[in-house]
C-alpha cells in the first residue's frame, strides 16, 4: 500500500518484524503497539480511496479537479445535420396583433398596401381557472325534484382539478420539490392556496391510481419476461430516522422501485421480479443475487476497474494494472466492431485473461494454511487485492460476458442512473417521514421513470392518470 509515494505496507512489516524479534519490550506494549499499525493501516487505506479506486462518489474526492477534455476532431458548436431545438413561428397564433403604419410620418402620396412583416413572442400567462357547474333543478306537479348529474369526480361543493393535482404531483415526485416550495409556488404564482396535507393527499391519489390501474403490474410483468438485460441496484435510504434499502429492477424501456426493511433476498423476494427472470442479471456482485438460478449474471466492470485501481496505486499490484487494461480493450473492441467480438478473438482474450491471473497469483498469493492458528477454523483471511483475484477467476464468465453478447452492456451503469435519483431526494429532504411516504415515491417515480423512457413526458403522463387514463404503453394483458 503506498501514499503519497511512501510504501505503508512495508514499512508495518519491518516495524512488525522488529517487534518480534525485540525480545526487551513488554508483551502489553507490543500488544499496543501491534493495534495502532493496524489502525495505521486502516486510516491509510481510507486516505488513499478516491472516485476512480472506490465507490466514493466525485463529488466527495480531496481536492476536485476536472480532468480536461480530450480534444476530439469535431468542432465545437452543434454538429452539421443536428437538429436544434430553438424557437420556431407557429401559422396558428393564440393572438394576432396588427401594427398599422402613422400615416402622419409618411411623405405626401398614395400608398397601397403590399402585405406584413411577422414576428412572434412566446410568452406564458400564469393563471387559476375556475369552473362552475350548476346543476339544473326541475320540480313537477307533485313536487318532486329531478336534479342534473354533475361531471364524473365533481364531489365537492368547491375541490382542486386534476390538472392542479398532477401538476403538484410533477413538482413534488419528478422535480422533488419540498412540501414547503410547492406551497409558495401555487400561492405566489396563482394565487391558490395550497396545504402539505392536500400535497400529500395529491401523491397518494396518483400512487393509489397506479395501483388501481394495472400500471404497476404491467411493469413488474414486463421486467419479469424482459428479453433483454435486466439491471439491478440497490440503495440506503432513510425512513423515520431507520436505515431501509430502496431496490431498483430496470431496463431500456422499464422501471420499478420498491422500498423495504432489507436488503437481501427477502427484500426482492417481496419486489417479485428477480425470482421469474429467466435472462441476463447485471449486477455490482452483491452476493444475494446469485441466489438466484433461473437467470445468468452479468457483472458490473466499472466496480471492477475501480477495485483494480485501489490494487494497483495502494498495492501496487502490476497485474491488477494489466486486467485493467484488458478490460478495457476488450470493450473497445467490442465497441469498434458494432459490439461483436468473434470466437477466435474472444479465444484469445480469455487466454490473456487467465495468463494475467496466473501472474497475480505469484504477486499476491493465498495465505499459507500452514500459518493457520492451533483451533482456527473457516477460510483464512485474504487481502482485498487477493480476494478480488480470486473473485475475477471464479466469476470470469460474467465478468466477460458483455465480450459474448451483443446485448449486455460493459458495465451495470443503467441500474445506477436509474436509482440515482433517490440520492438526489435524500439530499434534498433528508429522509422520508414514514413507510407510506417512501412506498408512493418508490411507486409514482416507477411510472413517471418508465413513461419518460418510451418518449411520454411526465407531465403528460400525470395528467393522464388523473383523467383515469393510461399512455398506451400499458395497454397490454398483465399476465397473472
Amino acid at each position: 500500500m503506498k501514499l503519497d509515494n511512501i510504501n505503508i505496507s512495508e514499512m508495518v512489516e519491518k516495524t512488525k518484524t522488529q517487534l518480534k524479534e525485540d525480545t526487551n519490550i513488554a508483551p502489553a506494549l507490543k500488544i499496543s503497539l501491534e493495534l495502532i499499525l493496524m489502525v495505521v493501516v486502516m486510516l491509510a487505506e481510507r486516505l488513499g480511496l478516491h472516485s476512480k479506486n472506490s465507490s466514493i462518489p466525485p463529488s466527495k474526492d480531496p481536492n476536485r479537479k476536472k480532468a480536461p477534455k480530450e480534444k476530439g476532431d469535431k468542432p465545437a458548436g452543434g454538429q452539421k445535420g443536428h437538429i436544434g431545438s430553438t424557437l420556431v413561428q407557429t401559422d396558428y397564433p393564440d393572438e394576432v396583433e396588427t401594427r398599422l403604419v402613422e400615416r402622419d410620418t409618411l411623405p405626401s402620396g398614395k400608398y397601397h398596401e403590399v402585405g406584413f412583416i411577422k414576428r412572434q413572442v412566446v410568452d406564458i400567462d400564469i393563471s387559476k381557472i375556475t369552473t362552475e357547474y350548476r346543476a339544473q333543478i326541475l320540480e313537477n306537479e307533485q313536487g318532486k325534484r329531478f336534479i342534473a348529474d354533475f361531471p364524473e369526480g365533481v364531489n365537492s361543493h368547491i375541490q382542486y382539478g386534476s390538472n392542479i393535482k398532477a401538476h403538484a404531483v410533477y413538482l413534488s415526485q419528478y422535480q422533488l420539490l419540498p412540501y414547503n416550495r410547492i406551497e409558495e409556488y401555487f400561492s405566489d404564482q396563482l394565487g391558490i392556496p395550497i396545504s402539505a396535507g392536500s400535497l400529500f393527499n395529491f401523491n397518494k391519489q396518483a400512487f393509489d391510481l397506479v395501483k388501481s390501474s394495472g400500471a404497476e403490474a404491467v411493469i413488474k410483468n414486463a421486467l419479469r419476461t424482459s428479453m433483454s438485460s435486466l439491471h439491478v441496484d440497490e440503495t440506503g435510504i432513510n425512513i423515520a430516522g431507520k436505515r431501509c434499502w430502496l431496490h431498483g429492477a430496470s431496463d431500456q424501456t422499464w422501471t420499478y422501485f420498491f422500498p423495504h426493511k432489507k436488503r437481501g433476498k427477502e427484500a426482492m423476494d417481496d419486489a417479485d421480479i428477480i425470482a421469474h427472470f429467466q435472462g441476463i442479471l447485471c449486477h455490482d456482485h452483491w452476493k444475494p443475487y446469485y441466489k438466484y438460478t433461473l437467470c445468468e449474471h452479468a457483472l458490473c466492470n466499472a466496480h471492477h476497474l475501480r477495485e483494480l485501481e485501489r490494487a494497483w496505486e495502494q498495492d501496487d499490484m502490476h497485474w491488477a494494472k494489466a486486467m485493467q487494461s484488458l478490460l478495457i480493450n476488450i470493450n473497445k473492441t467490442q465497441i469498434d466492431n458494432g459490439y461483436i467480438v468473434d470466437e477466435t478473438t474472444q479465444v484469445n482474450y480469455r487466454i490473456t485473461y487467465r495468463k494475467i491471473l496466473a501472474d497475480g497469483d505469484v504477486q499476491c498469493p493465498a495465505p499459507d494454511e500452514n500459518s493457520r492458528k492451533d483451533g482456527q477454523r473457516g477460510r483464512l483471511k485474504r487481502t482485498k487485492s487477493r480476494a478480488l483475484l480470486e473473485r475475477l477467476r471464479k466469476f470470469e464468465d460474467d465478468v466477460l460476458r458483455f465480450m459474448t453478447r451483443v446485448d449486455i452492456p460493459f458495465t451495470n451503469n443503467q441500474g445506477e442512473n436509474d436509482i440515482r435519483m433517490t440520492k438526489v431526494h435524500q439530499k434534498i429532504s433528508g429522509c422520508f417521514r414514514s413507510d407510506q411516504g417512501a412506498e408512493i415515491f418508490c411507486l409514482v417515480r416507477s411510472y413517471l421513470s418508465t413513461c419518460r423512457k418510451q418518449k411520454i413526458s411526465a407531465s403528460e403522463a400525470l395528467n393522464l392518470l388523473f383523467k383515469n387514463q393510461l399512455p398506451e404503453i400499458f395497454n397490454t394483458e398483465v399476465a397473472e
